[in-house]
């Protein structure tokens, strides 16, 4: 009998795991493989660990991992995923946004259907902040604009995948990773089951309005080279610019003998191109911090205990 890895990243989420784990071992019961679970302690500063341990001790198919300090989600996943060792690897969240119901769906369609990822995504977004949800959907159109790699508005993490994809997602060893965009650049074919977006069991989110544009920023920059492209335009057009307005004062000055007046007007220019500059700097800036960070070849997480 095959046998399905579902890894689940944790971070303080004591009061989440024993809704999720009654719930997704339910839904497990049902389905034609042996089932494994690889919960990952993100650092946490709650009691999650002690909840692992808990589950561990009664269920010989829950194993954990727990990292030396906080590394973030993306992470978490990474040391999932090579750690696993199904031939089938799901990664769910343990909020029970991500249906466990629709595990068996999935399995039918990498088993049967020749797919090699079946992956989920939320076609509404109630309960969900009006204006976090605006930037989502803008940030969705904005890196699908500027990026050769697509990615599906609402995709959530939760999808289920062969191994073959597995490994090629676990050759890319970036630090800053993105995974929405590394499943969709390794390529693979996908089905997408479409389902509403479901409130947590339990517990607090901790994505934060910042930490979404940070991690979004990491996506764009991961993925996509327009911003330079853009900085680069944004410098030859104000180039062209400046020229043709010294051409235009020296011939002014020259026909009508009309000085170049316009203090605040030149003050107002120049902080102009000062902020455009300052800009464009700021987008060089964060290009060359991804290549320094991962230039350090640092690992992308320190575990601490496995079992």
């Amino acid at each position: 009998m095959k046998r399905l890895s579902i890894i689940v990243p944790c971070y303080n989420e004591e009061d989440a795991i024993p809704h999720y784990y009654e719930a997704c071992v339910n839904a497990a019961a049902a389905l034609p493989v042996e089932t494994e679970w690889w919960f990952v302690d993100d650092g946490s500063r709650d009691a999650t660990l002690a909840q692992l341990q808990a589950l561990r001790a009664k269920d010989e198919r829950v194993h954990y991992l727990t990292f030396s300090r906080n590394f973030g989600k993306e992470a978490a996943m990474f040391a999932g995923l090579e750690a696993a060792t199904g031939d089938y690897v799901a990664v769910m969240d343990v909020d029970l946004q991500d249906p466990p119901a629709l595990l068996a769906q999935m399995l039918e369609g990498v088993e049967h259907e020749g797919f090699d990822c079946v992956a989920t995504r939320r076609v509404t977004r109630i309960g969900e902040p009006r204006l976090r949800s605006f930037f989502a959907r803008k940030f969705y159109q904005l890196i699908n604009r500027i990026s050769n790699t697509e990615v599906i508005d609402g995709a959530r993490d939760f999808r289920l995948m062969t191994r073959q994809m597995v490994d090629a997602i676990l050759s890319m060893r970036e630090v800053s990773r993105f995974s929405k965009g590394i499943f969709s650049w390794v390529g693979f074919s996908t089905k997408w089951l479409e389902y509403e977006n479901r409130q947590r069991v339990a517990g607090e989110t901790k994505w934060s309005f910042w930490k979404l544009v940070v991690y979004s920023l990491d996506g764009i920059i991961g993925f996509s080279t327009a911003p330079l492209a853009i900085a680069s335009i944004m410098g030859i057009v104000f180039c062209l610019l400046a020229f043709v307005l010294i051409l235009y004062f020296f011939i002014k000055t020259l026909l009508w003998g009309d000085p170049v007046a316009g203090f605040p007007a030149m003050i107002c220019i120049i902080l102009f191109l000062g902020g455009i500059q300052l800009f464009c700097i700021g987008i060089l800036g964060q290009y060359l911090s991804k290549t320094y960070l991962e230039t350090k070849r640092r690992p992308i997480y320190i575990l601490k205990e496995k079992v």
